[in-house]
């Protein structure tokens, strides 16, 4: 099962198919639809059938509208009736009714999420039978899994049953808890408040079925992380905070959670949690759109990467793991019984080793090695056999300096340059959210560590001085085109690694040169010869 929805396109109609059976409050939950539509001034068109045949009826009921509101005098034309292979999302209320919506090919496997209840109603021909005579539940479960792009099962029976009332507050708590509708939660409880009638009994119900839905993705998805950390990635403890993210964020979040428990600790993983919250927060209604979510998503994993970069203390605790002498063994298809050595080339510099320092002590020492040209000209190469007792307590030792990595000189300068970036993404989210959508991809230039990280912390530096803050100082926000010029100085910086191609994009992009840097001139003796 899919933890996150397809993604969808902008410009075309989301198009919803409801499938109930009468008497379950299918046009009331329509009507709900349409009102948080148009109160977000969304263009909206509903049309239904109801129907006469078995178990009280089969009513459908087809909403199309737009994502974003229409332009100024545009009036657009929807459709009367849902066409196979073109509906965004189908919601049941019972299961057969996901089997029938299936077996008419509304349910297409790139495209649709199917959400169903996941109770029976029995239909005449199942009572009639002598015997036994119930359909295999599971054949409709396995065809919703095979054949939509995101199936969720959701018992409604229950949950309608517990709070005391009708299914189709319920079947509303499901949808808004899939993260498919183009507004927040708060505006589907607001339509409801304004029915006026079971107001508490309905909000009840739509609540737990909400969270029913985002948290049981929340869990799939962390269940899946973490197979290997339990019980540090408690579903208990993790599922609710996943919860709380846009849906296209929740997968990437749940790798990025188990990555920072196994980086530091919980309370790191809880910030990580939090920095996405106010990520979401700033996205607001624009979550809802296929390019925020897909920069919402690239968000959530370039945030825990950045969150857990790689430092003298990270490489000794990964390269020290029972788990990687046991794949270098099964790589060098290593016997039983036979003696394998490992030796680690490592080529430590003051660089890293300032890095992992009290931030006072590393910042003085990475000062002096700069100002006497010694930055990289101290690095000393080791070979370090981690097979071996000493190696690898060597390595043990160093990695067991994890709890004072927050106090060190890199802890500090990265939590300094992330705050920055989410700064800078809460402020330009709600005045162009296509240009905040490419500056979530900003980190995608941080990456490997040594002279490889401080390559990218450079381009980083670069890219946000110069687009980035001309569009924070910018009045009217972000120039037209601007989103575009920072995506592609994002990929000149990771073409080549010297800067020349990033140097090149931003002076199309109106920046100024770089002044010329003085490079010091190697003089070499020439290596005698023989004869």
């Amino acid at each position: 099962m899919r933890s996150s929805p397809p993604e969808m396109n902008d410009t075309k109609p989301f198009t919803l198919l409801i499938a109930a059976l009468g008497g379950e409050g299918g046009g009331v939950l329509a009507d709900w639809i349409v009102e948080c539509a148009i109160a977000h001034g969304l263009p909206v068109q509903a049309t239904s059938v109801p129907g006469v045949a078995q178990r009280t009826g089969s009513t459908s009921y087809y909403i199309e509208m737009m994502r974003a509101p229409a332009p100024e005098g545009a009036q657009p034309v929807f459709a009367l009736n849902p066409m196979p292979g073109g509906v965004d999302v189908v919601l049941c209320s019972e299961l057969a009714e996901a089997g029938r919506m299936i077996e008419r090919g509304f349910v297409h496997p790139k495209r649709t999420t199917l959400v169903s209840a996941s109770h029976r109603v029995y239909t005449t021909q199942e009572k009639m039978q002598m015997g036994d005579g119930r359909f295999d539940d599971e054949r409709i479960h396995a065809g919703a899994r095979a054949l939509a792009a995101r199936y969720l099962s959701v018992d409604m029976a229950s949950i309608a049953a517990t709070h005391g009332t009708v299914i189709s507050a319920v079947m509303f708590g499901a949808l808004a808890g899939a993260d498919v509708l183009p507004w927040p939660r708060e505006t589907c409880e607001r339509v409801i408040r304004e029915g006026g009638v079971g107001v508490q009994a309905s909000l009840a119900g739509f609540g737990t079925a909400f969270d029913a839905v985002a948290t049981g993705a929340a869990r799939r998805a962390l269940a899946g992380a973490g197979a290997g950390l339990a019980p540090k990635t408690s579903p208990e403890v993790w599922a609710p905070l996943l919860a709380t993210l846009p849906a296209p964020m929740r997968e990437n979040a749940a790798h990025g959670v188990v990555r920072l428990l196994d980086y530091q600790d919980a309370a790191y993983g809880r910030l990580y949690v939090e920095r996405l919250q106010r990520i979401a927060a700033a996205a607001g209604d624009a979550a809802a759109q296929s390019a925020t979510g897909h920069a919402l998503s690239e968000a959530a994993r370039l945030l825990a990467l950045w969150m857990s970069y790689e430092d003298v203390i990270r490489v000794a605790d990964l390269k020290s793991r029972r788990s990687r002498v046991a794949q270098i063994r099964s790589e060098a298809r290593a016997r039983d019984g036979e003696i394998l050595e490992v030796f680690e080339y490592l080529k430590p510099g003051v660089d890293e080793v300032a890095a992992i320092l009290p931030r006072g002590i590393g910042a003085r020492l990475r000062d002096w090695a700069t100002r006497r040209g010694n930055l990289d000209t101290l690095n000393r190469g080791m070979h370090l056999p981690s097979t071996r007792i000493h190696g690898y307590l060597m390595l043990r030792m160093l990695a067991r300096l994890r709890p004072m990595r927050r106090g060190s000189l890199r802890f500090h300068e990265e939590q300094e340059a992330v705050e920055r970036w989410l700064v800078a993404l809460e402020r330009l989210f709600p005045v162009s959210p296509a240009f905040a959508a490419a500056l979530a991809e900003l980190p995608r230039v941080l990456k490997g560590y040594g002279d490889t990280h401080r390559r990218g912390r450079a381009s980083f530096a670069r890219i946000f001085d110069t687009l980035v803050a001309r569009a924070l100082g910018s009045e009217t926000g972000p120039a037209a085109g601007a989103a575009q010029e920072l995506r592609a100085a994002i990929e000149a910086a990771m073409a080549e690694p010297e800067g020349r191609e990033l140097d090149r994009s931003l002076e199309k992009a109106g920046i100024e040169p770089r002044p010329l840097v003085a490079k010091p001139i190697v003089w070499m003796k020439k290596p005698r010869t023989m004869g």
